[in-house]
């Protein structure tokens, strides 16, 4: 059955700028619908590094990307904006009267006034070991990019592979959850936070998580799912570990993807703006964040917070060219609620 949202602006990205793009455009009463590739928001701060410090946000000396993210959802509770998440904006198109028509990869249609993409540099897919047969074993086989619902894997036997602050969180949190947990990772020492390296030797010399050091998940076994892999040493001596589920979190690479086909006028996979409000060469449709490029282009979230906050007053005049604004301080009238 067809999932249509009407909204003002639909967002494409729920990273730290698309977030804050739904609290500028909530100053001016506008909603908001968010569409993100990726199962939670925050963009690569949440899938790729929450626990890492990022020092130049005005106002915060060092704040941990996952906090970053929470405080950005906190701030933009007042405007209730909508979320899709884990599926693709695969289809665009403006309609006889200046609206916009989107599709999802899922079937979600979203009918809006304006649209801004924020997609960062564009949508995210996981890099995938060079494991044959790895993707027989896909869509719900017990091979998992990414940990959508920690419940799938309650009670069963998993490993993980990987040495960045996914793999270690996903290992730490679904020692609590699942029967076995098997972290393999090629070398000796993490790319993740050291906190959770130690979390991890921890709980491996507690008995309740296993640490396999410098080897790799080199093949999977099953008939119809996933039954065992093989886990090979650098030194060639092999071990075969009974699963069923395989997770492998080399980070995520990013893809332009449709994007790229919607006649915005691109430079070296970017789109590029008008830096009056980031508007593309489609009236209506406008780009932020690391996705866009233009003339002194600094790709900072920073940054990406400055364009967001002139794209809303752009998308405002483009949506409502017969009213006139007047710049409403937050310090003066606090923060509306819709």
């Amino acid at each position: 059955m067809l999932n249509t949202i009407s909204t003002d602006i639909c967002i494409i990205g729920a990273g730290p700028v698309g977030l804050f793009a739904v609290f500028e455009a909530g100053l001016l009463k506008l909603r908001c619908h968010v569409v993100d590739a990726l199962p939670a928001v925050g963009g690569q701060l949440t899938e790729i590094y929450p626990k890492k410090p990022i020092y130049d946000i005005p106002g915060f000396p060092e704040v941990l990307a996952g906090d970053l993210v929470r405080n950005l959802m906190r701030q933009i509770e007042p405007f209730h904006p909508t979320f899709t998440l884990g599926e693709r904006v695969e289809r665009f198109a403006k309609l006889d009267d200046g609206s916009f028509q989107l599709f999802t990869t899922d079937g979600t249609e979203v009918l809006c006034k304006a649209v801004a993409i924020a997609g960062g540099l564009g949508s995210f897919e996981p890099r995938k070991p060079a494991i044959d047969e790895l993707e027989r074993f896909e869509q719900g086989r017990g091979v998992y990019y990414m940990v959508r619902d920690p419940e799938t894997f309650r009670d069963k036997r998993i490993v993980i592979a990987g040495g960045g602050d996914s793999a270690l969180d996903w290992t730490i949190f679904l020692a609590d959850i699942a029967k076995e947990v098997t972290l393999v990772h090629r070398g000796t020492t993490f790319r993740g936070a050291a906190d959770s390296a130690e979390k991890v030797k921890n709980l491996h010399e507690a008995g309740r998580a296993r640490l396999v050091l410098s080897s790799n998940v080199t093949h999977v076994h099953g008939i119809d799912n996933l039954e065992a892999v093989t886990i090979t040493a650098n030194d060639g001596t092999t071990e075969s570990l009974p699963v069923d589920a395989f997770i492998p979190l080399f980070g995520l690479t990013p893809k332009l993807g449709p994007i790229g086909e919607w006649n915005l006028g691109l430079d070296n996979d970017a789109v590029q703006v008008d830096t009056l409000d980031y508007s593309t060469s489609v009236p209506g449709v406008y780009a932020i964040g690391d996705i866009n490029t233009y003339p002194g282009k600094l790709k900072l979230i920073l940054c990406g917070f400055h364009e967001a906050a002139l794209m809303a007053q752009g998308a405002y005049k483009y949506m409502f060219p017969d009213k006139k604004y007047v710049l409403k301080y937050t310090t003066v009238n606090g923060v509306p609620t819709m």
